[in-house]
């Protein structure tokens, strides 16, 4: 059974693995160079100051990640974040991306975030359709902005709203004070 729960400094070596086919292989991520685990520790632990970062976990084993960070660094974009998932190339489809994304929706409502946003490199069919289908819609396209692997590649970028955005909102509640 998966389960969802927050990650580790201790995770980073597990969560390399995972993310170094897309970097080395992919234009899902416009990393170039496969991050140390060290770099890695580093960015869960700063990123979990402010926002949740999640691992999705079967007996024992770590299929995936998913995090938040702010969209800008801004106090006007206090309430809108960027949501990352990555699952085990091997072992996708078994519904963690989606667990890890209901896991953050759930915290960020608490923290009273209002807006999440999705950066998807174009041509990324299968990462636009998992988000379209938990409810985000294109609101924006940059042509030939990112260039990887000898060629210029699009970003899409994907929104949804997790409560109404009308009025004044309360205020942002860092992570690490839930």
């Amino acid at each position: 059974m998966i389960e969802i729960r927050v990650a580790t400094p201790e995770d980073a070596a597990a969560l390399v693995s995972i993310y170094a086919p897309y970097v080395k292989e992919t234009t899902i991520t416009f990393d170039y160079e496969v991050p140390s685990a060290a770099a890695f520790a580093k960015r869960i632990t700063e990123t979990l100051h402010t926002h949740p970062y999640f691992v999705a976990e079967d007996n024992g084993v770590i299929l995936g990640y998913a995090y938040a960070h702010a969209y800008k660094e801004r106090a006007a974009y206090d309430w809108a974040v960027e949501v990352s998932v990555y699952v085990d190339r091997e072992k996708r489809g078994n519904g963690a991306g989606k667990l890890l994304y209901c896991a953050l929706e759930e915290t960020l409502k608490k923290q009273n975030v209002a807006i999440l946003t999705a950066c998807i490199t174009g041509g990324n069919q299968g990462s636009i359709v998992f988000h379209e289908k938990l409810g985000y819609r294109e609101v924006a396209n940059f042509p030939k902005i990112g260039y990887k692997f000898g060629q210029w590649l699009d970003v899409i970028w994907l929104q949804k709203c997790l409560t109404e955005v009308e009025g004044k909102l309360p205020p942002f509640v860092p992570y690490s004070r839930l």
